[in-house]
């Protein structure tokens, strides 16, 4: 049955997407996060204290999501067992973000192919941490796959990788570990401390969806009709390049598979960050190669669905 769960859980992101008007868990993580940091920040002010702290807020979050997860599915199979499976597709559906990726993505390309470069800027704002004000046409092309590479790992086949081997309370908790990450994970004062855990937790989840992630980039990039061993080269060559232990893989698969030349320097909250270039140095990002990005992207989740799917109705049984 986990095998129709998951064809179903897919099926219904890539329809619906993320409506606003639902109670989604991950909403519901990120506003208890903003609740706790301001009391953690306020009571504890050493670096020691501060990082206990976080240790604490990052196994709370995460083992308050898979148990409150775990429970509500276990009641639900005893009322009765299809309302134990609905319940798993619609807590399963919520962890997923491949409609949501490629939509916004999409809202950026628009505004390229119209001309309106302000308007894609504001568009890729709303996909990547840096400053978007004076990125011009190609830096925005480049945010914007950077952003779609990196989330085709945390954003979809992370918790398609954990639904598939531990149901929907492995998935949240993933994704409570992965939103802890994104706001209270940074190395900026006041959250060294504070976000150290729940970085470093966020880092070990990601060690093999992001590989699996690459992986399937490659593979994918046949379909393509991309050189797939020249994509593999550059995968291999690239992919320690990051600074991140992870998303150098998913960012290094992309621009093989796509041909084109990533990193570089950003500017975040007015610093600038050079990062090292990633890719083909001869070849820069192009508006066409965000449509090439959002396919590739969903044929990696199709690949993994084949997979998934495969591998639970040989291992369980339809």
């Amino acid at each position: 049955m986990i095998a129709v769960n998951l064809l179903a859980v897919c099926a219904l992101d890539g329809m619906l997407g993320d409506p606003r008007w639902l109670l989604h868990p991950v909403r519901l993580m990120g506003a208890f996060i903003n609740w706790c940091e301001p009391l953690v920040l306020s009571r504890f002010i050493s670096g020691t204290g501060r990082r206990m702290a976080g240790i604490m807020l990052a196994l709370f979050v995460a083992g308050m999501s898979f148990f409150v997860a775990w429970s509500v599915l276990e009641v639900a199979f005893l009322v009765h067992p299809w309302l134990g499976h609905l319940l798993w597709i619609v807590l399963g559906y919520t962890t997923l973000a491949a409609k949501d990726l490629a939509t916004h993505a999409w809202e950026v390309h628009s505004r390229l192919r119209a001309g309106s470069v302000n308007e894609a800027r504001d568009a890729v704002a709303f996909m990547v941490g840096r400053d978007t004000d004076r990125l011009t046409e190609p830096e925005i092309v480049r945010a914007t796959v950077e952003s779609v590479a990196e989330s085709t790992s945390d954003g979809v086949i992370a918790p398609f990788f954990y639904l598939a081997i531990g149901g929907p309370p492995l998935a949240l908790a993933y994704k409570a570990v992965n939103t802890l990450d994104s706001m209270v994970g940074h190395r900026e004062a006041p959250y060294g401390d504070l976000g150290w855990a729940s970085a470093k937790l966020d880092d070990l989840m990601n060690v093999i969806p992001a590989r699996l992630s690459a992986r399937l980039l490659v593979l994918s990039s046949c379909f393509q009709r991309a050189a797939v061993a020249n994509v593999w080269r550059i995968y291999r060559r690239d992919c320690t390049k990051h600074a991140s232990p992870n998303s150098g893989h998913p960012e290094a698969a992309m621009a093989g598979a796509l041909g084109v030349r990533l990193g570089g320097p950003s500017v975040y909250q007015g610093v600038r960050i050079d990062r090292p270039q990633i890719g083909d140095p001869a070849n820069v990002p192009q508006a066409r190669h965000i449509p090439m990005a959002i396919e590739l992207m969903w044929i990696s989740l199709g690949l993994a669905i084949v997979f998934a799917v495969a591998i639970t109705t040989l291992w369980n049984g339809i």
